[in-house]
């Protein structure tokens, strides 16, 4: 699974990271609310690991943004506060499960497991993109133009996501290349620039919008004829 963990205790933050990337998942760690939105909006997650008590935000503000945009990802609370009227009250915001600190590892992984499952049955015969001729499948990847397959490579399948799951929204190139596929390997500066240039030579010229001074969108949907 690949897990955004919200989290500020760093030592808390570590242990939780190493544990869970030892059972096999990709997990990024921000410390804090700020890029929390940036985050969600530009990649996909199978799930949010999110602490209330943030240093510069509140964890149930994120949350109840998240669910104000329709944003379906799913989310573990986990917090210093165990109240039965804290649990609920985050159930009816939109949390997908609770747990209590100190967090054990095995029981976070299994309740990881649990709410994902959940997720990926309820986005099963739903989870197709259409943007006028355009047709994208996040579960198998594949991509297709007027019923014609493209041959799309990673990062242009990844960015080609981004823009299809949020067509309102302005990305800019920083938030792009920040958690971009490989980003950890020190992606060339001008990644974005190159990727976006491929989407519009195998898509349509006005598939990517340069929107100036802030950076791109996604254009007008493809005629289907």
């Amino acid at each position: 699974m690949k897990l955004l963990l919200v989290e500020d205790d760093a030592p808390l933050a570590q242990a939780l990271q190493r544990g869970l990337e030892l059972l096999g998942h990709s997990v990024v760690v921000l410390p804090g609310a700020r890029g929390f939105e940036a985050m969600l909006r530009a990649d996909r997650w199978d799930a949010v690991v999110l602490d209330l008590t943030l240093p510069d935000g509140d964890g149930i503000e994120l949350l109840r943004a998240m669910r104000s945009r329709r944003d379906a990802t799913p989310v573990i609370v986990v917090s210093a506060r165990g109240d039965r009227s804290d649990r609920i009250g985050l159930l009816d915001e939109g949390a997908d499960d609770y747990l209590t600190k100190p967090v054990d590892l095995d029981e976070l992984s299994a309740r990881l497991r649990a709410i994902t499952r959940r997720s990926h049955r309820e986005l099963v015969g739903g989870a197709a993109l259409r943007h006028g001729a355009l047709r994208a499948d996040p579960a198998s990847g594949t991509v297709s133009l007027r019923g014609r397959a493209l041959a799309l490579r990673e990062r242009e399948r990844w960015l080609l996501m981004c823009f299809l799951r949020q067509p309102d929204h302005v990305f800019t190139r920083a938030q792009l290349e920040a958690v971009m596929p490989g980003a950890g390997r020190a992606p060339d500066s001008n990644a974005v620039e190159v990727y976006v240039h491929h989407l519009r030579r195998k898509i349509a010229s006005d598939i990517i919008v340069t929107v100036r001074g802030l950076g791109y969108r996604l254009g007008p949907p493809p005629p289907e004829s």
